[in-house]
Parts: C-alpha cells; structure tokens; sequence
C-alpha cells in the first residue's frame, strides 16, 4: 500500500521497536539513509537496530554510526517495524528479510520498485533516497545534528554523482545547501570518499586492462575478477571509467562474487539501463542499474552484452 509522506511520520512515531536495513552492495545513499534515520529514530526514544546483509565498504568507514550496523545471523528478531530503504525489491536486502518479523515500510525513489512493502513511500523523482529522509525529517521538525546532515549530504551527493548526473535537480543543491547550514564540511566528504588505498589504484590499473568495445563502441565493458579484488576492496567509482570514453552509450562492469555468480552494473547517458536489469531480475533507475546473475564471468558478460546491444537497437528504431 502506498502511503504519503505524513502517514510514514505517523508510522515511524506508533511503533517503539525498529529494525531499519538497506539493500546489498550498500553505497552511499543507502548507508546515509540508514544512518540517519537510525539518529532520529534514536534520539525520539525508539529502540533500533540496523542490520545489513553484506560487507560495508571501507570508504564509508567516516560517516557517523557506522559501527552500529549489524550482519543478520540465524536468530530470529522481533520488531514492531521492519524499515527497509533505497530497496526496490524485497531480494535486495538479503538474509535481513528472513531474520526480522515484522511489517515492512519501505522508503525509496527506485522507478523499478515492486511495491512488496506492506506500506511504501515512494518517490521517483527523488535523486537520492537520502532526499526523502531529509524531507520526512524536516516534516518530524526533528533537530538535523551536523552528524545527521553529514550522512544525508553523502547519501545525496554520492547518488547524483556529485551534481553530476541528470538526476540532479534544483532540489538537490537546495538540500545539499541546507544541509551546509547544518554542519557539513563539504571538502572533508570529498577528502575521504576520494582518498584510495595505493592497492586500490592498482587494481584499477588491472581492471582497466579488461576494458572491452562492443557495438561500434557504444558499449563499454570491464570486467573484475575475484584474484583482482581479493581483499574485497572497493570498486566504486572504477564504471565511470568506461562511461567517461567519448561515444560510449552504455558502460557496464561485470565483478565476479564468486565462482558461480556475477554482479552487473550498469551506466548510461541515454538508454533506459533499469529495463535492462530488471530484464535480469535486477533494478535501478534509467542511468544507473544492476543485477546479479548465476554463471561464469564470461556467460554473464555474453548474455548481458547480448541484451544491451538489442535495447540500443531497438532505441535507434524507436
């Protein structure tokens, strides 16, 4: 059931017990979003949790509160309200939707979201879902700490690609400015999401070696293997690579999880990128999207690759 942004206030205030999660592969947004709404929900009296199915990466390690974040094991958690955020589907949160029982309010700006929550805010015009955590927090006239408006500045500002991309919006600089106002040094986020371990940049030196043109150089491909990234190190930032190469329309990186599955993320400049993953189960938005599939490297890589040159076909006939 969809509801409005008043009754997801009233919601959050009825129930004491909150377990709040995000989606797999957290980025920013998912993790400000989450860290945030944890401050708040803590501050006005509610006992929270914050569980998330996965490994957090090393460059969030500076927003305030990270440590909280839990992994579910196989005890069984009881909540009053299970809130899940920046998910689209209810497979996005992993082991999270197994472990807790409860309703669920999801809070989300996905155009591909599968309205699975029994109560879901959604907003997809929203940048970031960090935009409506902001929103809702300013209707609750809760008090925006620098801590709270540091992890919503990097929710924000990570998904637009730092004012990048075109899901920036007047509201997005308006946000990002009051939250300024708020406490957010801006340059310090910048510092610390920018800042790479020396073995980082030697992996990227590797992956952009598998860089691969497809398509008359529409499509661009890199391709990271599980010996590259054997310390689970970070990847983020390496797709804007191949989508910065001049005539690219579609940049997508293939990272093995393991021996038999395969993530897939996807940028692009024009095509619909959220119909391509949800193509393969997956989901996102229309310049940004991904999935994960069963199979080698080099069957995902096939299928994917296979698919994405048939939606730019079928977007130079439409």
């Amino acid at each position: 059931m969809e509801i409005t942004l008043e009754s997801t206030a009233e919601l959050l205030l009825q129930h004491a017990n909150i377990v709040v999660t995000a989606h797999i592969h957290p980025d920013g947004d998912s993790l400000g979003s989450m860290l945030a709404l944890s401050a708040y929900l803590t501050a006005a009296g509610k006992n929270v949790r914050l569980l998330l199915d996965d490994e957090i990466p090393k460059l969030y390690g500076f927003l305030p509160g990270i440590n909280a974040i839990e992994q579910p094991d196989s005890r069984k958690i009881k909540a009053d309200l299970l809130v899940i955020l920046d998910a689209s589907d209810l497979e996005r949160i992993g082991r999270v939707k197994d472990a807790v029982d409860a309703p669920i309010l999801n809070i989300d700006h996905h155009v591909s979201n599968t309205k699975f929550a029994d109560y879901l805010f959604l907003d997809s015009r929203s940048a970031a879902t960090g935009e409506i955590i902001l929103r809702l927090l300013k209707f609750l006239k809760a008090d925006i700490t620098a801590a709270i408006a540091t992890s919503l500045y990097t929710a924000i500002a990570t998904d637009c690609g730092f004012f990048r991309y075109a899901n920036t919006s007047a509201d997005t600089m308006r946000y990002c400015a009051e939250l300024i106002d708020c406490g957010v040094k801006p340059h310090l986020i910048s510092e610390e999401l920018e800042s790479k371990p020396l073995s980082s940049i030697v992996n990227l030196s590797k992956i952009l070696e598998t860089l691969d043109l497809f398509y008359d150089g529409k499509i661009a491909t890199i391709t990271v293997t599980a010996e590259t990234m054997a310390d689970n190190e970070s990847t983020e930032g390496f797709i804007n690579y191949p989508r910065i190469i001049e005539g690219v329309e579609v940049a997508i990186m293939f990272k093995a999880a393991d021996n038999a599955t395969c993530r897939v993320s996807m940028r692009s400049k024009r095509l619909d990128v959220s119909k391509l993953a949800l193509s393969f189960g997956g989901g996102g938005h229309a310049k940004a999207a991904g999935c994960t599939l069963n199979g080698s490297l080099a069957e995902v890589k096939a299928k994917v690759v296979a698919a994405a040159i048939k939606e730019l076909q079928g977007m130079k006939h439409g």
